[in-house]
């Protein structure tokens, strides 16, 4: 009995694990290729919780999403929600210095969310399948200051 209750005690007392370091993620992003405008902001990491927006403008059309990546009950994850739609969660599953992989093979598209730094540029892909074909779109980001937009 003496054991158990030593054993209880010692699980209280750890403490959870500790976030992974993704604070190279900060700042704001400007993609400007294939006649796109493409932006991503994300915050330092507070508390454990990372607050991002991207923006998508392409001629007339524009779309965006919200996410943030911290503790969830699935584990440390990205939680998306493009256009306000309710949450999907992409539990990370592979990180290093400059590099985060995100997952969720329930969801077809996508199934991975993949952020890479070098330097000033990040890039970030995301694939799955639409229709059972494998699919996957790629963003080429480069930091710039807050609301810079791509030339016209």
């Amino acid at each position: 009995m003496i054991i158990a209750a030593a054993l209880a005690a010692a699980l209280i007392q750890t403490a959870p694990p500790a976030a992974p370091d993704l604070s190279w993620l900060a700042g704001y992003w400007l993609d400007c290729s294939n006649g796109r405008e493409q932006s991503e902001t994300w915050s330092d990491p507070r508390a454990g919780l990372i607050v991002g927006h991207a923006l998508s403008l392409s001629g007339t059309r524009v779309s965006f999403e919200f996410a943030q990546i911290g503790a969830t009950p699935q584990g440390f994850a990205y939680s998306a929600q493009p256009r306000g739609a309710p949450p999907t969660v992409f539990v990370l599953g592979d990180s290093g210095p400059n590099r985060a992989v995100f997952a969720n093979p329930e969801n077809d598209f996508p199934a991975r969310i993949i952020y890479e730094r070098d330097g000033d540029a990040l890039m970030a892909r995301i694939d799955g399948e639409i229709d059972g074909q494998a699919r996957s779109m790629e963003w080429n980001f480069t930091a710039a200051p807050l609301n810079t937009r791509c030339p016209h």
